[in-house]
């Protein structure tokens, strides 16, 4: 079958630029999705998106659908006929409905059938409708209308291509009809472009200065910079959301440094950069040590004649920019932070949970439990509780709230907190991200687990449950977060013990009688996805899981123990016992069973042996257990295997005389509970 390629762009007022990569992205996964739905063939799907534009091409698709066939049942057989075999009004309908006569129906299963064949629609009747149901389908920001026009778009829309090979298919996109032309840059080519083919496209607009191609823009934007860093013996601070939605703003990028005045690096670099990232789309530049230097990096979206101005313009509005931000850092430090934390309790936190005041309190309480297991000072503790939220009412903070916490540090600092306390303000939000670095100060990260205990406890005991996808409080990032810092940085906490604690803090506020519980699943279970991600087994999981041991550290050298014990020989042969010991003893009611071996009772020589061993092994494991040595402990109750073979061998665990078999049950519930001192083994596969 013919093949061609398929240009399509919808071109626009300048889109939102953080929006664009979810927008083509959408675009692309849709119309694969309408393509395969109408059996249209094609090789592949190329995206171009810029400002103005939105565009796919597709290519080798196949001019036509495939024929097909299509069987149509008609009445039953007795309903066709009449007693003399001749057509009913039935019979007759029907072979009018499928533009035939009755002689060339057919008989199936007691019915009428006929096969129509149906010949595959063209790409140019089959496109117009496709492309206006993805487009509608778009997840494009604050849809709008324009001019007199019933259509909605994210931003008014100017002209539509849809050109199959050097064809231009007629179709009315977004209330306008399509055609092969299209417009490059804004100033530098603002006239229209006719494109002979879908294949000129990204050299026709290169050449009317518009990069079509967002990953080739966004390149060559990020070697732009680093090439001038490099010339101006600097490092450039790269975001990778900032280089997006910078590549979202040009199309034709030119990056330009610029300097401003040394006087403003008395500000903390924090809120320069934030300043020249947030409000200028900037870029900072770092000289070899780590120090900001007076200059930044901005990306043009026009080719300039006289890039002096262009550069002398951003300095002066990066300028204005800058001395904001250290009118708000000298500000800030006129006010003490204790006046900043009593005028906390005019910031509700949550209606029903009080204000960002009542949260201080409740912090300190927890912090003040958290030092009594960790070696960590008290007084300090309870200052950094204190301070935690001084710096939310800054006017630094105000102007870019990402800078919580950092500035915290800073003002601490300055008022001469203890080093500890400001540092462990500045760690409290970490980690804020998947992956991020974590509190390295103990004091720090009892800060970060406290804040966020709090938060989870609150909201769940006013039951408000993340549902979902649904999570507006952040609690599933925020309990990801506890558990990495209490397992990375080795803190022996226990959840069940810290929500207990923090329920208490909330007093009449919490409504809802099965928090405790709840909390501590919800946490419990992010360990799945925690593990996950470090590819660890589901079956090692699930053995940890079932204990439900409470402390994140102590689930995580469990899950360490029998990652090490599944490698063993003896593994798969342990296991395999411990399920068939599980079923004996669930089989038998046995859940509890308190009562001791009666060495009285052992009668054959294989249970006598298997006693002796498990009573050697208590002995053995036990100081292991205490000291949460679980994988040597493991090792050692490995060395079981053979004494437990040999018992399930030679003895008939359901003997006649119910004190023996009890006794023998007594055996292998002692077995089961002294393995299960770690995990369940028997869930491994």
């Amino acid at each position: 079958m013919k093949t061609n390629n398929l240009l399509i762009e919808i071109g626009t007022e300048e889109l939102p630029a953080k929006a664009l990569p979810k927008i083509i992205n959408a675009f692309k996964a849709e119309m694969i999705k309408e393509l395969d739905n109408a059996n249209l063939a094609y090789k592949d799907i190329e995206h171009f998106a810029t400002p103005r534009r939105l565009a796919l091409r597709v290519l080798e698709l196949a001019e036509r659908q495939p024929d097909s066939q299509q069987e149509r049942k008609g009445p039953a057989i007795k309903a066709a006929f009449d007693d003399n075999g001749e057509p009913t009004k039935a019979c007759l309908g029907f072979a009018r409905s499928v533009n035939a006569d009755a002689k060339d129906l057919r008989e199936k299963d007691g019915y009428l059938y006929f096969t129509l064949d149906c010949p595959g629609k063209t790409v140019s009747e089959l496109l117009p409708d496709i492309l206006n149901l993805v487009i509608n389908r778009l997840p494009v920001p604050k849809r709008m209308r324009w001019g007199d026009y019933d259509v909605e778009f994210s931003r008014p829309v100017h002209w539509a291509i849809l050109l199959y090979g050097a064809e231009v298919i007629p179709a009315t996109i977004l209330s306008l009809k399509t055609s092969n032309k299209t417009y490059g840059h804004r100033f530098h080519h603002p006239a229209a472009i006719q494109l002979q083919h879908a294949d000129d496209y990204e050299q026709a607009l290169h050449q009317a200065k518009v990069i079509a191609g967002f990953e080739k823009r966004r390149e060559t934007i990020h070697q732009q910079i680093i090439q001038i860093a490099k010339q101006a013996n600097g490092i450039a601070i790269v975001d990778p959301d900032l280089l997006d939605e910078v590549t979202g703003l040009v199309e034709w990028p030119h990056a330009i440094k610029a300097d401003f005045s040394p006087r403003f690096l008395d500000v903390p670099a924090e809120s320069l950069i934030s300043a020249m990232e947030q409000h200028q789309k900037s870029f900072a530049l770092l000289d070899d040590k780590q120090s900001l230097l007076p200059a930044f990096i901005t990306i043009s979206n026009i080719e300039s004649k006289k890039p002096e101005n262009v550069k002398q313009g951003n300095e002066k509005v990066m300028h204005a920019r800058l001395s904001d931000a250290e009118f708000f850092y000298q500000n800030d430090l006129k006010k003490p932070l204790t006046q900043n934390t009593n005028n906390l309790k005019t910031v509700i936190f949550q209606k029903e949970l009080g204000s960002l005041f009542d949260k201080t309190t409740r912090i300190k309480t927890l912090m003040q439990q958290l030092t009594k297991s960790l070696d960590v000072d008290a007084s300090l503790a309870e200052r950094a509780a204190l301070l935690s939220k001084a710096d939310l009412l800054s006017d630094m903070v105000g102007e870019f709230p990402e800078l919580q916490g950092t500035m915290g540090y800073y003002y601490a600092k300055h008022a001469g907190e203890p080093l500890d306390v400001a540092t462990a303000l500045k760690e409290q939000y970490l980690p804020r991200f998947a992956n991020d670095n974590l509190p390295k100060t103990t004091l720090g990260s009892l800060l970060a687990i406290a804040d966020r205990i709090d938060t989870i406890v609150g909201i769940f005991g006013i039951n408000r449950a993340p549902t979902g996808e649904k999570d507006p409080f952040g609690l599933r990032r925020a309990a990801l977060g506890i558990l990495r810092i209490i397992i990375d940085n080795q803190l022996d906490i226990d959840l069940a013990e810290l929500i207990d604690l923090s329920i208490d803090t909330y007093q009449e506020k919490i409504t809802n009688p099965k928090t405790k519980i709840q909390v501590l699943d919800f946490i419990l279970e992010r360990l799945r996805r925690f593990f996950g991600e470090q590819n660890i087994s589901a079956d090692i999981f699930n053995a940890v899981f079932a204990r439900k041991p409470t402390s994140p550290l102590d689930f995580a050298n469990r899950v360490k123990a029998i990652q090490a014990f599944k490698t063993l020989d003896d593994a798969d042969a342990l296991a395999a016992a411990n399920k068939r010991v599980s079923r004996i003893l669930q089989k038998e009611e046995i859940s509890n069973q308190q009562q001791p071996v009666n060495p009285a009772l052992l009668k054959e020589q294989a249970e006598i042996q298997l006693s002796h061993l498990l009573q050697e092994k208590q002995a053995v494991v036990a100081p292991l257990f205490m000291a949460h040595d679980y994988q040597k402990a493991l090792t050692e109750l490995a060395e079981l295997r053979p004494a437990i073979d040999l018992f399930f061998d030679q003895v008939l665990v359901m003997d006649k005389d119910n004190d023996i078999k009890n006794n023998r049950l007594n055996l292998l519930y002692q077995l089961r509970q002294l393995f299960l001192e770690v995990a369940d083994i028997s869930l491994l596969q």
